[in-house]
């Protein structure tokens, strides 16, 4: 079994010294702009080059993350940022855009490709459709369990990467909003100010309800590596050097069957100590925790020692030496680590007086690889005998030779780009009158609606199974929702349910991940995008039309101004009434230390202002975090879209007919409302 790659994170030099000196067999890291963690110090054109040639000479790949959301007027410079990208040599590029994901696959064509943890991809169906997009590695959703973990990689040809150590969000990674929707910093746009972070109260009043431990999954490396995990990821674009050092450290030596000190890796940074829930499907109260004074105490204690980790290069490159001494011509000595070499010459040897240098003694000398990255592998040597160098010559030709070699190693190798004028896409044209659709969270709500007034009803496929005498009620008007989380024990399931929908003669389903799409075309049914895919420019509208959505419901972080704007074909639309869900969770803030009890699959939390947000649960296989006040979008608004969604959660059947039925007389609500992001612009 070949050793998983340890994947180390870089926010800066420092890092990037510490990572690869720690053992890091790969870094990844990220430009100026568009990477998620867009507070790190990151790395600029020269920067970035410089940091390729620094891992490349080491050997040690740099992967680039290119990970978050991109709008229209950012695609010609997402753009220059995929050529700079691949001028400095990069090994691979991390996506979360299925417009840049294109530009990429057209324009880059020997970059590899691996999709962002932002994408999501959390089953068989998720990988099987990122397959045909061109992608080379998937990062998995941190919130899979080992068996888990083996059945997506069971599944795909594709390169499988997890997490194994560093800070978890509390919402399924791609699918948080909160930060967003409180405070105009998108987590998609690499702007995420952890609201989660403070003090949400659960009903029974404990502390910091939505601030999960960090994970290690140290103790669990070879499993996942028989699982088939090639690469693994340790978090912290955002850490200290003494952080990357220990983690990585850490991680290496896990990977090569040794102990590491688990004291530094905790002291160094952790919330409350560690957790292994997802990996181990013990998603339990234990799995949370916050960042407390004795934590940040703990870093003093282990400062020091972090140093020592870093304080000189790894010797981690294999080298073969071949000597020459003949007399009467300049000693040779050639090194080569398999694909480069390099070649060194010094003086004419002596004729020895007492001792002559033979194979050995050259040896002894040219082992000594210092502080280089390199180690001995082989040595032969050509000594004529009676001959003699000093051993300060020797070191002198060693020395030379893995100077030139590390040269060598570290020259730029540019990627292929072919540079492309970018067009945008053609505007489209909108109708004069968008019409209505309505989403229910329960049968009881969608039937107390006036399904005339709509022109289509979207229910949960729970619910249309669950109530089949609907699809008679309401001809030609119900597209099932399937789950916007889908994991693989419930992959068959899913699958029988969805010939089950197609018994009761209907064809069309929303998707909220890109794997419920490719489990709707296998179904032979008509896939409608949701607001989870996270459409926030024309050039990923028109991807999505190209995998076979019928339409698609855009981000509800995209501006009106842009959204009129948006090209394309694909009709569109927007969630224009709601609780907006903000959050999903696997790990239920709500449980008690008993778990789920009685538990109605509706409760509420409270952040330190006193404001109330319901959490609502599905099936007790994920949960959802519901903003504290419903949307309300002006419905004569000019919205350049076709379709307006009404989005009713938590209300009653009552109350979601009385909000209908104002949302369409343009009546505002009675009460507190909000404009969500339409009529302002996030970071």
């Amino acid at each position: 079994m070949k050793k998983p790659e340890v994947l180390a994170p870089v926010g800066g030099e420092e890092q990037l010294i510490a990572a690869v000196r720690a053992g890091a067999d790969a870094v990844y890291l990220g430009t100026t702009a568009f990477n998620a963690r867009r507070s790190a110090h990151n790395f600029d054109a020269g920067a970035l080059e410089q940091a390729v040639r620094y891992c490349h000479g080491r050997g040690v790949a740099v992967h680039v993350t290119l990970n978050t959301l991109v709008k229209d007027d950012e695609l010609a410079p997402v753009l220059r940022e995929l050529e700079t990208i691949c001028q400095a040599g990069a090994d691979a590029v991390i996506v979360q855009d299925l417009a840049i994901a294109r530009f990429v696959r057209e324009q880059c064509p020997d970059l590899a490709m691996h999709a962002s943890t932002q994408m999501t991809i959390h089953n068989a169906a998720g990988a099987k459709i990122l397959e045909s997009l061109g992608f080379r590695r998937i990062v998995l959703a941190r919130e899979l369990s080992l068996a888990e973990i083996r059945a997506v990689a069971e599944s795909t040809s594709l390169e499988i990467e997890t997490f194994v150590h560093g800070a978890l969000c509390m919402c399924v990674s791609g699918g948080c909003y909160l930060s967003a929707m409180l405070g105009g910093r998108s987590g998609n746009r690499g702007r995420c100010a952890q609201p989660c972070r403070l003090d949400f109260r659960s009903p029974d009043g404990r502390e910091y309800a939505l601030s999960l431990k960090d994970m290690s999954h140290l103790s669990a490396v070879q499993d996942l590596a028989q699982a088939g995990v090639c690469s693994l990821k340790i978090e912290g674009r955002m850490k200290r050097p003494e952080y990357v050092a220990a983690a990585v450290s850490a991680c290496r030596a896990a990977v090569d069957g040794k102990d590491y000190d688990q004291d530094i890796l905790r002291n160094v940074f952790s919330r409350s100590g560690f957790t292994d829930g997802y990996l181990t499907g013990r998603r339990t109260l234990g799995m949370f925790g916050h960042r407390t004074r004795e934590d940040v105490e703990g870093f003093a204690k282990v400062a020091g020692k972090t140093g020592e980790l870093v304080r000189a290069e790894r010797r981690s490159v294999p080298v073969d030496l071949s000597l020459r001494m003949h007399a009467g011509e300049p000693v040779s000595l050639r090194v080569s680590d398999g694909t480069h070499s390099a070649r060194s010459e010094g003086p004419e040897p002596q004729i020895a007086r007492t001792r002559p240098t033979d194979s050995e003694a050259a040896r002894r000398s040219l082992e000594k690889t210092g502080n280089t990255p390199f180690f001995l592998r082989s040595f032969e040597a050509d000594i004529e005998p009676g001959l003699m160098l000093p051993a300060s010559a020797l070191n002198e030709l060693r020395r030379s030779a893995l100077d030139d070699l590390l040269k060598v190693r570290s020259a730029p190798a540019p990627r292929l780009f072919f540079a492309q004028p970018f067009c945008a896409s053609p505007p489209y044209e909108s109708p004069a009158v968008p019409v209505y659709r309505a989403r229910c969270e329960t049968a009881k709500q969608l039937e107390a609606l006036r399904g005339d007034d709509f022109d289509r009803l979207i229910l949960p496929l729970r619910e249309l199974i669950a109530k089949p005498v609907l699809a008679e009620k309401f001809p030609g008007k119900l597209i099932a929702e399937l789950p916007a989380l889908i994991f693989p024990d419930s992959e068959k399931a899913l699958r029988k349910q969805l010939d089950q929908l197609r018994a009761l003669g209907l064809r069309d389903v929303l998707c909220e991940n890109i794997g419920a799409i490719q489990l709707a075309l296998d179904a032979g049914l008509n896939p409608h995008g949701g607001h989870g895919l996270n459409i926030l420019n024309s050039e990923a509208l028109c991807e999505y039309e190209r995998l076979g959505l019928r339409d698609a419901t855009l981000s509800f972080e995209l501006d009106l101004e842009r959204i009129r704007r948006l090209g394309g074909v694909c009709p569109r639309g927007v969630l224009a009434y709601g609780y907006l869900p903000l959050m999903r969770f696997r790990a239920c803030p709500m449980q008690h230390k008993e778990g789920c009890g009685s538990c109605d699959g509706a409760q509420q939390l409270t952040d330190r202002r006193g404001e109330h947000f319901t959490v609502l649960c599905s099936e007790r296989r994920y949960q959802t975090l519901l903003n504290t006040l419903p949307l309300f979008l002006n419905a004569r608004e000019n919205t350049g879209v076709d379709f307006l969604t009404l989005y009713f959660t938590c209300e009653t059947p009552a109350e979601a007919a009385e909000a209908a039925a104002q949302f369409l007389r343009n009546e505002r609500p009675s009460g507190r409302f909000t404009n969500g992001l339409y009529l302002r612009e996030i970071e």
